[in-house]
């Protein structure tokens, strides 16, 4: 849907079923004497509720593709639906757009169903219109409370972004906004009599836990993330970058190693005779070749050939630079400069070890 793969988790029919359970008794009023069947028509109102949310997460990933990321997919689970749009929001109003359509798309159906409610006769038709309409509608305004993983959440934080030109501080209050609504979800048990006017069972009580853990932990992990990337201007490629000595690829192992260390060079490229880089030569298989093996094996034993996505460019920094690495992960990079030029060697391991420094600071 939307030009995305549609994937439904197992817990999907576990809602589906308690969905189906707790409609039974519904429809047994509306339409007695159905017997076994009231627990087909109470799942067969679970497939259409669901379809609605589906329809929720397809107006998210409609207007993601209008603003040119990929969707990979939309999934369907026990607490509703996610999309997984690759990439973040450049600006603040594509976070806004993409994130407010979906709530507007539920309180779309859920005024169209209440539309069809004057019109529907009585039965299980109106029963379903009825469900939907209410359904939608709450669906709609709960996902935009202020406060992440919800819609409502995502706006919040394009607001503050547009405010203050600052993402990461507009992720941190909505992350904040979404532990609070966690908290009030675990809350709610206790106001329920109050409000609704009966008081909350054991079904009450574990829904408002499981809701408020998926939203604790949900804007706990955006929290850290916004603080992981605080860290991320930090990672600067020539700055990490180390010198590189070329050497041929059937140099013996040894004499490259004698090379590197009189030329103070930290990293070994292997070439062609015509000084194209072919290959990296690999730390750990550098380690791990005895030093009385050295002299015997090429230095393109322990080389690894340079593929694509190994060769970056020198100027990459930040979260540029990193999800340039998480596309095509390897233990060293080659660096190059805009005339093709080698800049030097990128190791891995050394940019890991600045982005937790930076995060100790």
């Amino acid at each position: 849907m939307a030009g995305s793969d549609v994937l439904v988790t197992s817990s999907w029919f576990l809602i589906a079923a308690l969905i189906a359970w707790v409609v039974a008794p519904r429809v047994d009023e509306v339409s007695p004497g159905l017997g076994g069947l009231k627990y087909v028509a109470g799942f067969a109102f679970a497939v259409i509720l669901y379809l609605s949310v589906l329809l929720h997460e397809a107006s998210h990933a409609f207007m993601a593709r209008h603003y040119g990321y990929h969707v990979s997919s939309i999934t369907l689970h026990f607490l509703g639906g996610a999309t997984a749009i690759e990439g973040e929001a450049r600006t603040p109003r594509q976070e806004l757009m993409i994130a407010v359509v979906g709530p507007l798309t539920s309180l779309a159906v859920g005024a169209a169903a209440f539309g069809l409610w004057f019109v529907t006769p009585d039965g299980l038709l109106l029963m379903a219109v009825e469900g939907l309409a209410g359904a939608n509608l709450i669906v709609g305004v709960l996902n935009l409370v202020p406060g992440l993983p919800l819609d409502g959440g995502r706006v919040l934080k394009a607001a503050i972004w547009g405010a203050t030109g600052d993402m990461l501080k507009g992720t941190t209050v909505a992350a904040w906004a979404g532990r609070m609504t966690a908290v009030a979800a675990l809350a709610w048990p206790l106001l329920q009599e109050r409000v609704l006017g009966r008081p909350p069972d054991v079904f009450d009580i574990l829904l408002a836990a499981m809701v408020a853990m998926f939203l604790w932990t949900a804007a706990t992990s955006a929290l850290q993330s916004a603080r992981a990337r605080t860290s991320l201007p930090s990672l600067v490629a020539r700055r990490l970058a180390r010198r590189a000595l070329a050497v041929p690829d059937d140099l013996p192992l040894a004499e490259a190693v004698r090379r590197a260390r009189e030329a103070e060079a930290g990293s070994l490229i292997t070439v062609t005779g015509t000084g194209r880089p072919i290959g990296l030569v690999s730390e750990a298989a550098l380690v791990a070749t005895p030093e009385e093996r050295r002299p015997w094996v090429a230095v393109s034993t322990v080389a690894r050939t340079l593929e694509p996505g190994m060769s970056l460019p020198a100027g990459l920094e930040g979260e540029q630079l990193v999800r340039a690495m998480s596309d095509h992960p390897a233990h060293e990079y080659l660096l190059l400069e805009d005339d093709g030029t080698v800049y030097g060697v990128l190791s891995a391991a050394d940019v890991e070890l600045a982005f937790r420094q930076a995060r100790g600071r």
